[in-house]
């Protein structure tokens, strides 16, 4: 009796499998770790073959050891986005993937592209304007400054789509990571732009179009052998990893908002209608008929790992502990989050880290506090771009690695001002994964919620007091300090 689905996602630092009944039970959940490699200051790439395909099949291999793999109706995989894979005849990868906003190599394709055809007619047909997060100006780049590799390209995949093209041999993106290829994408046609994507990929064929919950094709026996999975079974087309992540928490109404705590942060807000801020991300979403508004922040979590690591890899908990007993405002400390430049709600690839305000007295905790306070200032800034946009935010709920401890979310609740809702399962994109392939195969419907209940967050209102002081200098902060960002940034 088949009466599970697989959801798998590839994220930046791990990929994770969650085993869900057709009614939303987790069965089981396996967690693989990877990394990202930096070739050269700005550049962030992933091995597709090695960590994307390895990583669903040694996922799979481990889920099936447990389980009749003839018990799994469907499987879908999401993953890391928008990100450039090229791939030549036979599907195979010519060159590690380029990430999505982290990676900052085609900024100046972006600008050139923007004067071109324009940044406001770009704005309205894409619903985005173009940057870091484009993945339309890493293709450009590809052709201008690998034309060897852009000779043999064959195909372009995400890492959803790589995967799925690996298990059934289809060429298929979803709507929703088409619509981040700016400026190839009409997002208000659902289609590729035919005269725009000549400018950007001349002559190459791009995949068909579906929504993530449709069925791309199934299980072929070479994918069968490699995964363990059954030969013949449904696989989803999938979509990015947030957006698989607002659908594991059931974030599709207007006015729902998802805060994703990662390694980095990213919001998602779901609007009655299409929507664009110059700063922001606007989109089609998981769903026909949804639209979304997005940002996200270029480090958040991997701010934290980088501390501990400074730390001599003390536990988080120890961390976490000293940080708490710190109090509102860190001591005086004041920190900016931009690590690795920053994507929303401004675009600044350059952008640096700032920790303001040392003294002798400051230890470790002092400084793991400010960090987290600076994540959640950023927090606050994006969604008071959220509000310039005209959405109007409702329901906010928290997800990702970052919920399992009170208190970071606490902070980011007493910094903003705002309520957080904390779901009961809170595994990630792989849930949203399993339910998208069980709507795939007609065993839920697209509006069945998996993820009700769950507890709240609220802002301490002591703590509110001192956000509220310290907001402004750290806007203060980033304008007063960009310069010398910049320079540094520069190698000045």
């Amino acid at each position: 009796m088949s009466d599970l689905v697989l959801g798998v996602d590839v994220g930046t630092s791990s990929s994770k499998a969650v085993l869900a009944s057709t009614d939303g039970d987790i069965v089981a959940v396996h967690v693989v770790e990877h990394d990202v490699s930096r070739p050269r200051p700005g550049w962030v790439e992933q091995d597709a073959d090695a960590v994307w395909w390895g990583d669903v099949c040694a996922l799979t291999r481990r889920v099936v050891a447990d389980t009749d793999p003839g018990r799994i109706a469907a499987v879908c995989v999401s993953g890391i986005g928008p990100t450039v894979l090229p791939a030549d005849e036979h599907g195979q990868p010519l060159r590690p993937a380029i990430l999505y906003g982290v990676d900052i190599r085609a900024v100046g394709l972006a600008d050139e592209l923007s004067a071109e055809l324009g940044a406001e007619e770009i704005l309205r047909r894409c619903g985005s304007t173009l940057s870091s997060q484009s993945a339309g100006p890493k293709v450009a780049w590809l052709r201008r400054h690998e034309p060897d590799v852009w000779a043999r390209t064959q195909y372009l995949f995400m890492a959803n789509s790589y995967v799925v093209h690996r298990l059934t041999g289809a060429y298929v993106l979803d709507h929703h990571s088409a619509n981040q290829c700016q400026p190839m994408y009409d997002r208000e046609r659902g289609a590729w732009i035919p005269e725009w994507c000549e400018r950007v990929a001349p002559g190459l064929r791009l995949p068909e179009l579906r929504w993530p919950a449709d069925v791309a094709g199934h299980v072929t026996d070479e994918a069968a052998r490699a995964t363990g999975l059954r030969a013949g079974t449904a696989v989803a087309v999938g979509t990015i990893d947030a957006w698989a992540e607002a659908e594991s928490v059931d974030v599709r109404e207007p006015g729902d908002v998802m805060v994703m705590y990662g390694s980095t942060m990213f919001f998602i807000a779901v609007t009655a209608k299409p929507v664009s801020h110059p700063q922001l991300w606007g989109t089609v979403g998981q769903h026909p008929g949804l639209h979304t508004l997005a940002g996200g922040m270029a480090s958040s979590g991997s701010i934290t790992g980088w501390f501990r690591q400074l730390s001599g890899d003390r536990p988080y908990e120890e961390l976490v502990a000293a940080a708490a007993d710190v109090g509102a405002g860190a001591d005086g400390l004041l920190a900016l989050p931009y690590f690795d430049g920053e994507r929303t709600p401004f675009a600044d690839p350059n952008a640096r880290g700032v920790i303001a305000g040392l003294s002798l007295r400051h230890g470790a905790g002092h400084v793991y506090r400010a960090l987290l306070e600076a994540t959640a200032f950023g927090v606050r800034h994006n969604l008071e771009a959220f509000g310039e946009a005209g959405v109007d935010v409702g329901r906010i709920v928290a997800v990702g690695g970052g919920t399992k401890g009170d208190l970071w979310t606490q902070i980011v609740s007493s910094a903003t001002g705002v309520v957080q809702e904390v779901p009961p399962v809170t595994v990630g994109a792989a849930y949203g994964d399993a339910k998208f392939a069980a709507v795939a195969i007609g065993a839920a419907g697209r509006d069945v919620k998996w993820n009700d209940g769950g507890h709240a967050v609220r802002p301490n209102p002591a703590d509110a007091a001192v956000y509220d002081k310290r907001y402004p200098l750290y806007r203060s902060l980033y304008e007063r300090t960009s310069d010398i960002q910049h320079a540094l940034a520069a190698g000045g």
